[in-house]
């Protein structure tokens, strides 16, 4: 069954590489297209094109596809092009004619579009709940270890003391940044385009304020031209979105694997989190964050590959759209995955508490005793050049004692308002 059915069957050759997977993708927006359709209902019956009877009868079938949706019973029948033909038949096969009825008014470009907005929204709030969740998880591991120094790296070469607290934290702020773009993306998807149809508007008198209000949508998007528009826009911005969150993950994990070799010897993790080598007896591999790393690089291509196929359309809608769902669709999984892997694997890491006793980072303190002397009243360039010779000469002598008070620095590290900075951007979230 085709919505578009003119009394012929396309090649099935033509059939095949147009629909592509779209039938398996489409089942993850089953749900909304059914929600969509009964708000879609609602207002047919307020603007006369449904009377009270037929919508009752719409609306207890419509229940019935959403219940076995909800249960995983839903299918999309072999010949059935797609997830709203599915319904659409299902309701024929049971009401008769009056299911022929929901379509008016409707277009699949404006259909298809609600679905989408729907589940990218329940999909930002997924992500950023886990983002919440690694957020809490770094800003309790920054008050643990907020006393025990570590080094700082410039260069990758030493440059001045840092602490686990301040890593840690830093990690966590960062993820507020993220969390902005999600936000950003989440208020895009967040607008109605039901009643644009085609995206050139209908003839029928819609009431789109009404829709927008039963599918609590946060705005309408008014300009029916610019509703059809939103689609590649709306993937661009979520796309970015899911980038950033990547790059933080992958920087952190890259972190990771630094800190954990035997070169660094930061951190540790317990035996049964690592793997092993069918070579070389000795090895305890971060296997998890390598996977994670090359994971969120991969998503971090996320908005070239949208922007590669949105990039030259003309206006209107065109057929390329469809490819970006099974661009986007995969990649929410792999990013949730990926952030409750990383929560999971900080439940058991280990801090390295006496790292700054070796000698080797004896010049992390320069920096310190340049500044205890400017204090004393030593100009800041003469402080810089007595501490310069002593460590040109191999006489330098750390006084290795750290005293940072101003805000976000080792000794004041601002969690509480780095919190209400996560907690302002996470209302944005909130129904």
């Amino acid at each position: 069954m085709k919505l578009w059915d003119k009394g012929y069957e396309p090649d099935k050759l033509i059939e095949t590489f147009t629909v592509g997977n779209d039938r398996e993708l489409d089942l993850q927006l089953a749900r909304y297209d059914v929600e969509g359709s009964m708000a879609h209902i609602r207002m047919l019956e307020s603007i006369g094109l449904l009377t009270s009877d037929e919508l009752k009868v719409l609306l207890e079938a419509l229940e019935d596809i959403h219940a076995a949706i909800l249960r995983g019973e839903f299918v999309i029948e072999e010949g059935v092009e797609d997830v709203h033909s599915e319904v659409e038949q299902l309701l024929t096969q049971r009401l008769g004619d009056i299911g022929k009825k929901i379509h008016s008014g409707r277009s699949r470009n404006d259909q298809v579009l609600v679905d989408l907005k729907l589940f990218f929204r329940d999909k930002l709030r997924q992500t950023a709940a886990s983002v919440g969740t690694l957020f809490e998880r770094l800003q309790a591991l920054s008050e643990q270890y907020k006393e025990v120094l570590m080094p700082g790296y410039t260069h990758m070469q030493i440059a001045m003391p840092s602490s686990f607290g301040l890593w840690f934290g830093a990690y966590a702020e960062t993820l507020v940044d993220d969390l902005r773009l999600l936000a950003s993306a989440y208020d895009i998807a967040n607008q109605n385009p039901l009643g644009s149809a085609a995206g050139y508007g209908s003839s029928f008198p819609l009431d789109r304020t009404m829709t927008t209000r039963l599918l609590h949508f946060g705005n309408l998007h008014y300009n029916v031209v610019a509703a059809q528009m939103s689609r590649g826009k709306t993937e661009r911005a979520i796309a970015a979105a899911l980038a950033a969150v990547s790059a933080t993950l992958a920087r952190f994990a890259m972190d990771i694997c630094l800190f954990n070799s035997q070169n660094f010897g930061f951190i540790s993790f317990p035996d049964e989190l690592t793997t092993g080598s069918s070579i070389m007896p000795h090895k305890k591999n971060p296997d998890v964050f390598e996977i994670m790393r090359a994971k969120c690089n991969r998503l971090q291509s996320l908005p070239g590959e949208v922007a590669l196929v949105t990039s030259n359309l003309p206006l209107g809608y065109q057929r390329d759209f469809q490819l970006l769902k099974d661009i986007l669709f995969p990649a929410f999984g792999v990013m949730d995955e990926c952030i409750g892997m990383c929560d999971f694997m900080l439940q058991h890491i280990r801090v390295n508490r006496d790292i700054l006793s070796d000698p080797k980072y004896d010049y992390l303190f320069t920096v310190e005793d340049v500044n205890r002397l400017v204090l004393q009243g030593v100009p800041f360039r003469e402080a810089y050049r007595q501490v310069g010779m002593q460590v040109q000469n191999h006489t330098y002598q750390p006084t290795r004692t750290v005293s940072h008070t101003h805000e976000g620095s080792i000794g004041n590290l601002c969690t509480a308002q780095i919190r209400e900075k996560y907690e302002a951007v996470a209302k944005h979230f909130q129904e």
